[in-house]
């Protein structure tokens, strides 16, 4: 062996943290941050749209995407941006004491957004110029499973210390001390990755700012040039509407009071019921969907992961129009949901990830898939908090699976890629 030779990494020593440092700050911002408002008093439909309106750097993320082919490699930014993150979480710990908080605090989210939408960018180029079509399909269970292992352990075990923690130190004290949880994670990554991660190529040596938006033209050119591709917008944006809607009212319908027609559940029963029961069954189903595409194909696959994606929801129907008290019911409800939720999310990202970025310029195309894919989350999202308020929560549950019906339209029409099954099982 020569003495420069690296050996590669096994891709499950940095896969799945590099997917699990992606998915914290997104939804510390995403979903952590309702329960923290909902505990400082804000109103649900304020809830809903700020926290949404904060997540654009996640849609506009292409638009700086090509600029990061200029410099170092995606491991440089990666790491730069998980100690950015951390050091900004801290400085939203200590906005949170001061009368003006909701503007402080939501400046600072929109920073995290940004530097966090930056990270994924470089974090999804490492993974698809490391990793082999085959590999790609093996391993997006594992990406898949530990991106939401951080939503269930943000929205599980850390809810849960502040859910704790606001019953003894008070309630701003107790978000403080998360959010400095959430940037000391962020930092601790960082240092791991400093020697695990591979470094996802070298940049393409773009001398200049002009040359670099040059090349983003470029990039969106080929994109939209891409075979089949306003299906696959369609399938992207189209997919999620029914999530979208479910992520910012869950939350507040297992926190508001059974007077108000919610489950009249404790910060800490949430953390508990997510960071338990949702955590187990969406990494097992996280997981087994991986190796069940991996296998069959994503083709002949999609329709029965839509199924597993969005049949699922009816629980929360069942929850609103029946209240039951017994926690272990809401417990196993939500499991069902959440083994359904992680089965069928790696659906989407396979097919962005087979269909949509291969080409010269996969990082970036890539990158604009998950764009598109957070605009479908968001728009619904957004206004999700005005239609609960309309309806009332058990209309708009049953609402919500109206809303199903587009994912499952798209899942049944969208065409592929002929090449597509071979390059997953060869």
């Amino acid at each position: 062996m020569q003495p420069n030779t690296v050996k590669p990494k096994h891709p499950v020593t940095w896969v799945p943290t590099l997917y699990f440092s992606e998915g914290l700050p997104f939804v510390a911002t995403a979903t952590v941050s309702v329960l923290m408002y909902k505990s400082l008093g804000l109103s649900d439909a304020q809830i809903a749209l700020f926290t949404t309106l904060v997540m654009w750097p996640w849609t506009l993320k292409p638009l700086w995407g090509p600029l990061l082919e200029m410099f170092k490699t995606k491991k440089h930014f990666v790491i730069a941006t998980q100690f950015i993150g951390g050091i900004s979480f801290g400085l939203l710990a200590l906005s949170l004491p001061f009368d003006g908080f909701l503007r402080y605090s939501l400046v600072m989210f929109v920073i995290i957004a940004f530097n966090s939408a930056t990270h994924d960018i470089a974090a999804d180029g490492i993974y698809i110029n490391t990793l082999s079509p085959k590999q790609q399909a093996q391993y997006v269970g594992w990406q898949g499973a530990f991106y939401n292992v951080a939503k269930v352990f943000s929205q599980g075990a850390l809810v849960y210390i502040a859910g704790k923690l606001e019953l003894t130190i008070g309630v701003t004290e107790a978000w403080m001390v998360v959010m400095c949880l959430f940037g000391g994670i962020l930092i601790l990554m960082g240092l791991y990755h400093l020697k695990m991660l591979p470094s996802g190529g070298s940049s393409k040596e773009i001398q200049s700012f002009s040359k670099a938006f040059e090349t983003f033209g470029e990039v969106v050119k080929t994109f939209f040039q891409k075979k089949n591709i306003l299906w696959g917008i369609a399938f992207i944006i189209l997919f999620r509407t029914a999530e979208g809607q479910l992520t910012k009212i869950v939350p507040l319908f297992m926190r508001a009071t059974r007077e108000d027609g919610g489950l009249g559940l404790l910060t800490s029963d949430i953390g508990i019921a997510y960071g338990i029961f949702g955590s187990a069954a969406f990494i097992l189903g996280s997981i087994a969907s991986g190796y069940f595409v991996a296998k069959r194909g994503l083709k002949s696959s999609i329709f029965i992961l839509c199924i597993l994606f969005n049949i699922p929801d009816v629980v929360y129907a069942y929850l609103a129009f029946f209240v039951p008290k017994n926690f272990a019911i809401i417990c196993g409800a939500i499991t069902v949901e959440w083994f359904g939720y992680g089965f069928g999310f790696v659906g989407i990202i396979l097919f962005m990830m087979q269909q949509i970025a291969p080409g010269k310029y996969k990082m970036a195309h890539y990158a604009f898939a998950t764009a598109l894919m957070n605009l479908g989350f968001m728009l619904p999202s957004m206004i999700s908090g005005y239609i609960s308020d309309f309806l009332g929560y058990k209309n708009f549950f049953l609402w919500v699976m109206i809303a199903t019906i587009p994912s499952f339209l798209v899942a049944w029409f969208v065409p592929f890629k002929e090449v597509e099954k071979e390059e997953i099982t060869t």
